[in-house]
């Protein structure tokens, strides 16, 4: 397996008085600016999760990231609650940083909702329009988003990682979730992905249709098939396969629902994040690049993977290695170019058994030599 060589390579949040887990990267393109956000636990433990914090990095001209200090984001808590699963959203329209996030009082555990099937999750969002500098006071949504279903789940969450706005006419914006439902009395709860999606710049959101079975955290990209705009949905599964799909309605149904046996999951999964660009001057030519750890065994080694045809599974290139030893969850953003002419892209991912989260900046060109065209 190739190994790609890195551009530069930077530990934002590392094991200390505090643990810090699930990274989320957002890229603000108005201002080349990078946002890393991560939970601050007290522990590498889930129940131990307490708030959510933020590294900004301002992208030079020469294609380097300078990194400010760590800040929490106090504002994204509810009382007695802990903040999981950051998911950061930017609205090009209006200049609108939403970051979504999940509340779950004290230290009640998944398990523990799964057992007794109660929900007591919470869907919660705050904003900036500043570009994260200040954010809103926290809103609870689970009522006017979720309504009924909240109770008929066991749990859910959302993401994490990165969501997404689209180039429909609406400029829709697109929030990757998943709920763990009750659907038999005598069956465990089963987790089906979903996305959350709202078509007014954030001022209310709806539901999209559930995708299928054993689905859990997944992320999306839009693409483009025969000249039709689509949205393309990558979760993660417990079968040893990760699973894709296709929506033609911005998220609302999914299509060609199939595994992707070149994108093996270790036992129980983990988390991956996807990505699509254009290449050239060719806005129809859409590729899709995706992180996740290459070994099916264990967490372990993080590769990078390349679709040239977003419909198509069995179209994955790679992997090509990012970095070896204990890898797990990643997030992905596209920065524009990088100094040799390919796309830059940042990647910042959970490392050493999740004692540090790690940024790293490469080009397509440096992970890809022999797919990507020579100008």
């Amino acid at each position: 397996m190739a190994t790609c060589p890195v551009l530069q390579k930077d530990s934002l949040f590392h094991l200390g008085s505090h643990a810090y887990r699930i990274p989320a990267l957002l890229f603000l393109p108005k201002c080349s600016t990078l946002l890393a956000f991560a939970e601050k636990r007290k522990s590498k433990s889930d129940e131990q999760a307490d708030t959510i914090v933020m590294r900004q990095g301002q992208l030079d001209a020469s294609g380097h990231v300078q990194w400010q200090d760590q800040e929490i984001v106090s504002a994204a808590h509810l009382q007695d609650h802990r903040s999981m699963n950051p998911c950061p959203l930017y609205d090009e329209d209006t200049d609108t940083l939403l970051l979504f996030f999940i509340a779950i009082p004290g230290q009640v555990s998944e398990r523990h909702q799964l057992q007794t099937r109660v929900n007591v999750t919470r869907l919660c969002l705050v904003t900036s329009g500043d570009r994260g500098k200040t954010w809103s006071n926290a809103r609870d949504l689970t009522s006017s988003v979720l309504g009924q279903a909240h109770q008929e789940w066991a749990t859910f969450a959302v993401g994490p990682g990165h969501c997404l706005q689209l180039s429909d006419s609406a400029h829709s914006l697109v929030v990757p979730a998943y709920a763990y439902r009750n659907l038999n009395a005598q069956e465990q709860p089963s987790p089906w992905a979903f996305c959350l999606l709202s078509h007014d710049h954030g001022q209310t959101w709806q539901m999209g249709d559930f995708v299928a079975s054993n689905t859990l955290e997944c992320q999306v990209a839009e693409v483009e098939q025969k000249g039709k705009r689509l949205l393309y949905l990558n979760a993660r599964s417990t079968k040893g396969a990760r699973v894709q799909a296709l929506s033609p309605s911005d998220g609302q149904v999914f299509q060609q629902v199939e595994a992707v046996k070149a994108l093996v999951e270790p036992p129980y999964g983990c988390h991956g994040s996807v990505l699509s660009f254009h290449i050239g001057s060719n806005t129809t030519d859409y590729w899709l690049l995706y992180t996740h750890p290459t070994d099916p065994k264990q967490r372990t080694n993080l590769g990078i993977y390349l679709n040239k045809s977003a419909s198509s599974p069995a179209d994955w290139v790679g992997p090509r290695l990012l970095a070896t030893g204990s890898c797990a969850y990643s997030d992905l953003q596209h920065l524009g170019l990088a100094p040799d002419g390919s796309p830059l892209i940042g990647c910042l991912y959970e490392s050493n058994n999740y004692d540090d989260i790690v940024f790293i900046l490469f080009s397509l060109k440096q992970a890809f030599p022999e797919e990507f065209p020579l100008p």
